[in-house]
């Protein structure tokens, strides 16, 4: 079994948002998410099929949901159940320090 550690391998400049999978199963998946001043496209909303519990673990970001556009700022320690379909996009993280995420994608089915 191999330790790893989700602060690393991040590089000092990346051009695109990271997205890593760290493990899954039938009815989940956990992701490592690094954005640096990386945002949703500015069209279009994220709609999925499953929840998504999200954790902030270094950095700021803010969340838009397209319900009563609604804004939720986030520092580290923050995080948000975010219910299958529930419309939203990241408006905002932070250019100048890396915002590491986890992310919880799971079916309540």
């Amino acid at each position: 079994m191999a330790c790893n550690n989700i602060f690393k391998n991040i590089p000092q400049h990346f051009p695109s948002e990271i997205c890593d999978d760290l493990i899954s199963g039938k009815a989940f998946s956990l992701k490592r998410i690094v954005s640096q001043g990386h945002t949703s496209p500015e069209k279009g909303w994220y709609d999925q099929d499953n929840d998504e519990w999200v954790i902030l673990r270094s950095g700021k970001a803010t969340v838009l949901f397209a319900e009563n556009n609604r804004t939720v700022e986030l520092v580290t320690g923050d995080y948000l159940h975010i219910k299958a379909h529930q419309q939203h996009k990241v408006t905002f993280t932070d250019p100048q320090t890396p915002s590491v995420w986890l992310c919880l994608f799971f079916s309540t089915a």
